[in-house]
């Protein structure tokens, strides 16, 4: 099958776990009083270059060009305008790098390489954290020291001044994956100083460790079952929903473990859960909630846990921004900030719709159910249903070309999906009827 293969993960892995060493010196030099803290941002901003051309090659210059960009913007335009003008630019660069990846792919027919994708999967990240830092100086959060355009000052004072930023934009332990970070826990770390203990638990690391290695383990056992079976191009009537199932835990136990490592990695260089909150942020949301999405019955809450700190991002800069139809904006934003392949598109306006439908079903089903047998059973089927709906829309989102998902699309799995937009249009519009 021609399903996105996720080819690129791999060798982020082992370049993130070639950066555990300079993040455990990192947080090694951190408690030193002579460490200072312009050498600490340099030494983020430096291990950051390093992983940037080891990871990307040439490629590079696609990620190093927009985040000092960034960091000319957001010290030179005042609070008003500098969320907006980030915006703007990070994404145009983001969807040009993106449709090159078209270009090769749909036009010339060709696999893209493998730095190719690392780095826009790097950009992708440097995204999340342009707009969160840039919103955070709206909202005042953050206190740029933005210097108006015809201030004049030297350019020691320019490079200090926007140190801090180049630094966020680029540091080594977020370049190529882990949940975002913000720029006041940044900042705050960098500053700090104190002892190792809170920063860095050994046994927090070993857990993890013990997680990746049994994700991995987990991950070979259904690999072999997937590539044994029959694909979406060959299986008959209702063998293509074990397949389609087979295939999305694949993709899940892929994405968990690399969710994992990259954890970690911050966890390492002191950048995890209970250091540097302010009162006013939110806390620290690692990506894999793994027992909550296994578990749900509600594709809502599956969708909040699934890449927990990119789904607050996304409802940070566009849900609550206000507009008519929040949800929909947000997943087509969603499918845009993801790349825009035709598997994408309609995969993520598929995700929107079935979440607007699992809060009808779940509403009007709370007002009916009263025994607790007719609970469990009805609990047990809508976590198959909801299970089965993720796997469509997981399987969708990887397709690499038209043919695959009309595969998808042409196969019994498409029932489950449909079931849902059903409900969706009678409750809808019994809703309506009722108000």
């Amino acid at each position: 099958m021609d399903w996105l293969p996720l080819f690129f993960l791999h060798p982020v892995s082992l370049y993130q776990g070639a950066a555990f060493p300079f993040a455990l010196l990192f947080n090694y030099l951190c408690i030193l009083d002579s460490f200072p803290t312009h050498a600490r941002y340099l030494f983020l901003l430096a291990g950051g270059g390093a992983l940037a051309l080891a990871a990307m090659g040439s490629f590079a210059v696609l990620v190093l060009i927009p985040a000092l960009w960034a960091a000319v913007l957001i010290s030179w335009l005042g609070p008003r305008d500098v969320h907006r003008w980030a915006f703007i630019s990070q994404m145009s660069w983001q969807t040009l790098c993106h449709l090159g990846l078209h270009y090769t792919e749909y036009y010339l027919r060709e696999r893209p390489s493998t730095r190719f994708c690392i780095t826009l999967s790097s950009l992708m990240l440097l995204t999340q954290r342009v707009t969160s830092l840039s919103l955070d100086i709206r909202e005042g959060k953050v206190k740029a020291a933005s210097r108006g355009i015809g201030e004049r000052s030297s350019l020691s004072e320019h490079l200090c001044e926007m140190l801090p930023y180049i630094s966020y934009l680029l540091f080594f332990p977020a370049l190529l994956g882990g949940p975002l970070c913000s720029f006041q826990k940044f900042q705050a770390r960098v500053q700090g100083s104190g002892t190792l203990s809170p920063r860095l638990s050994v046994w927090a690391l070993s857990q993890r460790g013990l997680q990746i290695l049994g994700l991995e383990c987990l991950k070979v056992v259904l690999e072999k079952v997937v590539r044994a079976g029959a694909g979406l191009a060959d299986c008959q009537q209702l063998e293509c929903i074990r397949v389609m199932w087979s295939t999305a835990g694949l993709f899940k136990l892929t994405y968990y473990s690399c969710w994992i490592l990259d954890d970690a990695l911050l966890h390492a260089a002191g950048f995890g859960p209970g250091f540097g909150h302010s009162p006013s942020e939110e806390g620290y949301l690692p990506d894999a909630g793994i027992w909550t999405l296994e578990t749900t019955h509600r594709i809502s809450l599956f969708t909040r846990k699934w890449n927990q700190s990119t789904a607050r991002w996304l409802r940070r800069l566009v849900f609550q921004q206000g507009g008519a139809w929040p949800l929909l904006q947000t997943f087509a934003f969603s499918a845009w900030w993801h790349g825009l392949h035709p598997g994408q598109v309609f995969g993520f306006l598929c995700w929107g719709l079935m979440v607007e439908a699992d809060y009808l079903i779940h509403t009007s089903a709370g007002l009916f159910i009263r025994s607790w047998p007719m609970h469990l059973l009805y609990r047990a089927l809508t976590w198959a249903h909801t299970q089965l709906i993720i796997a469509y829309i997981m399987l969708a989102v990887e397709a690499r070309s038209l043919s695959s998902l009309w595969l998808l699309c042409n196969s019994y799995n498409s029932v489950f999906p449909l079931v849902y937009c059903i409900l969706l249009f009678l409750l809808g519009k019994r809703k309506k009827t009722f108000n």
